[in-house]
C-alpha cells in the first residue's frame, strides 16, 4: 500500500497558528478597556472580574446578549470591519442600561469561515472601542474558525454584557403613570436593526447617485455602516438621580414594539412624530421602497435610539440638562390611559 500524506487540522481548514497570531494582535485593544475589578487579562479559560461589594448595599447583576444581524452583510460588501464590533457592544450595553445598570464587563464571540488574524484584530478593535465608550472591560471572548460552515470571507459576531444596579434602583417602569412624558434621544442612523429591509431598498436598487450622496452626506454604504450609538455615558448619570421612570432601547420592532415593553398595565403612549427631525436615510427608504409609515415605525428607530420616561414636572429640566451637554433631546410624547399600545400622531 503506498504511503499516504498525514492530514493536519490546517488541511481541514483550521489554522491554529493563525489563531494564536490573532490573539496576540488583539491583546493591546483588549487591555485598553480594563477598568478596576478586572483580575486577569486575555488568555486562560475565563475572564475574572471582582465586584467591589462595599460600593453597593444590594447589588444586582444585569446581563444582556445580542448580535449585529444582517448589518454584517454590508461590512462584507464594503470590506470594512473596524466598527462592526461597536455595534455588538452597543446592542448589549444599551439593553442593560434600560434597567439602570452600569456595564461592568463584556465578552465577544467571533465565528469565521477562514481566520485572517489582521481582520479579526480589526473586528475586536471595534469591540474594544465600544467597551471604552461604555466604560466596561473586555475580559474575554471566543474566536472560532468554522470552515464549510461560513464562506472564507464571512463571519458572525455576538456579545454578552454584565452590569450592576442597586436592587431598589432597578428601573422597571412600574411607577409610570398617565401624564408622564417621553423624551427621545437621537440615534446615529439605522443602528443595527431592519437591515434586511434596508438592504433590499438601498442596495438592491443601485441607488448610489450624487443626489443620494448629497442627501445623506456620505455614500449609502457609509451611512449603513454608521455605528450604533452607545448611550451609557449620557444616560447613566441621569439614572443615578432617580428621576428616570422607564427606559426603552429602540431596536428591532422600532418605536411601536419597544416602548410598550416598559409600560405598566392600563397605560399607553402617544408619540408625536413631528417632534424630531428624521435622518435622511429613513425618508429615502420610505420613498424608494416604498414603505408605509406604520411599517417604518415598526421596523426602524426613525431617528430615536432611546426613550426616557419621566414625570411631567421633571421633563423640561431633564431636557435642558441634556441639551446643555449638546444633546438634541426632545419631548416626543406622553403616557396616556390605555392597553399598552402606541398611537402615532
Amino acid at each position: 500500500m503506498p504511503d499516504r500524506k498525514n492530514v493536519t487540522y490546517a488541511d481541514a481548514g483550521v489554522n491554529i497558528d493563525a489563531g494564536n497570531r490573532a490573539v496576540e494582535l488583539m491583546k493591546k485593544s483588549v487591555q485598553s478597556t480594563f477598568r478596576p475589578g478586572v483580575l486577569k487579562g486575555i488568555g486562560g479559560f475565563g475572564g475574572l472580574f471582582q465586584l467591589d461589594v462595599k460600593d453597593y448595599r444590594e447589588p444586582v447583576l444585569v446581563s444582556g446578549t445580542d448580535g449585529v444581524g444582517t448589518k454584517l452583510r454590508v461590512a462584507f460588501i464594503a470590506n470594512k470591519h473596524d466598527t462592526i464590533g461597536i455595534d455588538a457592544v452597543a446592542m448589549c450595553v444599551n439593553d442593560i442600561l434600560t434597567l439602570g445598570a452600569e456595564p461592568l464587563f463584556f465578552l465577544d464571540y467571533l465565528a469565521v469561515g477562514r481566520l485572517e488574524p489582521e481582520k479579526a484584530a480589526q473586528i475586536v478593535a471595534g469591540v474594544a472601542e465600544g467597551c471604552r465608550q461604555a466604560g466596561c472591560a473586555l475580559i474575554g471572548g471566543e474566536t472560532a474558525e468554522m470552515p464549510d460552515f461560513y464562506s472564507d470571507e464571512e463571519y458572525d459576531i455576538a456579545g454578552f454584557a454584565v452590569g450592576v444596579v442597586e436592587k431598589d434602583k432597578i428601573i422597571d417602569g412600574k411607577s409610570i403613570i398617565p401624564g408622564d412624558v417621553l423624551i427621545g434621544l437621537p440615534s446615529s442612523g439605522l443602528h443595527s436593526n431592519g437591515y434586511s429591509l434596508a438592504r433590499r431598498v438601498l442596495l438592491d436598487n443601485n441607488m448610489e447617485t450624487e443626489q443620494v450622496r448629497k442627501a445623506l452626506g456620505c455614500s449609502i454604504i457609509e451611512e449603513m455602516l454608521r455605528p450604533t450609538r452607545i448611550y451609557v455615558p449620557l444616560v447613566l448619570p441621569l439614572v443615578k438621580t432617580g428621576r428616570i421612570k422607564g427606559i426603552a432601547h429602540i431596536t428591532g420592532g422600532g418605536l411601536l414594539e419597544n416602548v410598550p415593553r416598559i409600560l405598566p398595565e392600563g397605560t399607553s403612549v402617544c408619540i408625536k412624530t413631528g417632534a424630531w427631525e428624521k435622518p435622511a436615510v429613513f425618508q429615502l427608504i420610505a420613498e424608494e421602497g416604498p414603505v408605509e409609515k406604520l411599517e417604518m415605525y415598526r421596523v426602524f428607530n426613525m431617528g430615536i435610539g432611546m426613550v426616557l420616561v419621566v414625570g411631567a414636572a421633571e421633563a423640561n429640566r431633564v431636557v435642558e440638562e441634556l441639551q446643555s451637554q449638546g444633546e438634541d433631546a426632545r419631548i416626543i410624547g406622553n403616557v396616556t390611559k390605555g392597553n399598552g399600545k402606541v398611537q402615532l400622531t
